[in-house]
């Protein structure tokens, strides 16, 4: 018992695991802030445009019925089954405008990180008759064995 204690304790310590539990902490308050944008901002500019009370209550009633029922909850209370295509129409938004923000978020993050890239080394010193490269402070190739000149000359 000891034994697997010590091991569940080592298990939770790792960084990824406790890197993972922040992650899906402070994934659901983003998702509660991206929900609200959607919801509190973006649909009623659409309901808007659309000129009706929103899209989440656009709905086909399927089957023979002769009442004609105003709204998704109307027709589920009398079991009418019914198409829901504006619910998944606002899934469909709610989806892509969560994809943009994160989007938007990891790429405002990689600018961040961007780290500008080495200088580049300096051309290689090479050799003026075999033209192969040669230290820089050597005084005769390796390769030919000629006398090199100074560097600095």
């Amino acid at each position: 018992m000891n034994k697997t204690l010590k091991e569940f304790k080592e298990f939770i310590s790792r960084g990824n695991v406790i890197d993972l539990a922040v992650g899906v902490i402070i994934g659901g308050a983003f998702g509660k802030i991206v929900s609200s944008l959607v919801n509190d901002l973006i649909m009623p500019l659409v309901s808007l445009i659309i000129g009706g009370s929103g899209v989440a209550g656009l709905f086909v009633q399927l089957g023979k019925s002769d009442v004609a029922y105003s709204s998704v909850e109307a027709a589920k209370e009398a079991g009418v089954a019914t198409l829901n295509y504006g619910l998944f129409i606002q899934t469909v938004i709610d989806f892509l405008v969560i994809a943009m923000v994160i989007f938007l978020f990891v790429k405002a993050i990689n600018k961040f990180r961007r780290k500008e890239a080495p200088a580049p080394a300096p051309a290689p010193r090479l050799c003026d008759y075999c033209r192969l490269a040669v230290a820089d402070d050597a005084t005769r190739c390796p390769h030919c064995t000629s006398e090199l000149k100074a560097p600095d000359a």
